[in-house]
């Protein structure tokens, strides 16, 4: 028997898409309490327009987000799979979604932040096109923080 996969476009404001997020902050908080005072204020969300939240079979399992970084450029945030759904494939798809949805406006460029530990999470960035990049914006000299970026549009000067 297969399950059915359900892909939705949200906010940040979906009740779902906050419980993943919870959950992913308390596997986060337990993987890295060294890191509880210097990385947890770039995850805020604020509010976001452009969240997905993938359903198994009714049930909330995965999601991510992305925003604006700069006039060409989106930044993937609030990547996350359940446990209970992980090797199915559903962090490819989110991204994918993702990047899908920021062509639409015309973004050519993804970036994101990754924590040195999750090479699960790595290698899978790899696989789908994203490069190791040196460290953006807020994550400049936090040393745990992995940068990487992809070209996913065409780039206009």
């Amino acid at each position: 028997m297969s399950s059915i996969v359900k892909v939705v476009k949200t906010t940040s404001e979906n009740p779902d898409f906050l419980s993943l997020i919870k959950t992913f902050d308390e596997y986060l908080w337990e993987r890295y309490p060294e890191l509880k005072t210097n990385y947890w204020g770039n995850n805020v969300i604020e509010l976001n327009t452009n969240v997905v939240v993938i359903y198994l079979d009714e049930k909330p399992v995965a999601c991510g987000c992305f925003k604006k970084y700069d006039k060409n450029t989106i930044e993937i945030k609030r990547m996350f799979v359940s446990p209970e759904a992980r090797g199915l494939g559903l962090a490819q798809k989110v991204l994918h979604e993702l990047e899908l949805w920021a062509k639409e406006f015309d973004y050519s460029i993804s970036v994101l932040e990754t924590l040195y530990k999750q090479q699960e999470a790595i290698i899978l960035y790899q696989k789908v096109g994203y490069v190791i990049v040196d460290n953006y914006g807020p994550y400049v000299g936090l040393d745990k923080s992995v940068c990487m970026q992809k070209i996913i549009g065409k780039i206009y000067k």
